[in-house]
């Protein structure tokens, strides 16, 4: 639960240990980031990448069924 650790490129900071995914979600979107891939991940929680035309990646970790956002930090290759 360490969303509120990390900064993401084009969002606002975030406040808080974990969010809705929908606000997340909506958050990234509105920035310009779009879904590139999703697979699980340790703890039978999700991964999902999120991509942007001029920022790095972004590795997401939800939720087991995919409703919180529990972390988000930028991947770089």
């Amino acid at each position: 639960m360490t969303l509120d650790r990390h900064r993401i490129d084009g969002i606002e900071p975030i406040t808080s240990k974990v969010l809705p995914a929908q606000v997340f979600n909506d958050r990234l979107v509105a920035a310009g980031y779009t879904q590139a891939g999703s697979a699980p991940a340790q703890g039978n929680r999700l991964k999902v990448w999120w991509v942007h035309p001029e920022y790095s990646r972004v590795e997401a970790i939800y939720s087991p069924d995919g409703s919180i956002a529990i972390t988000a930090y930028h991947v770089t290759l």
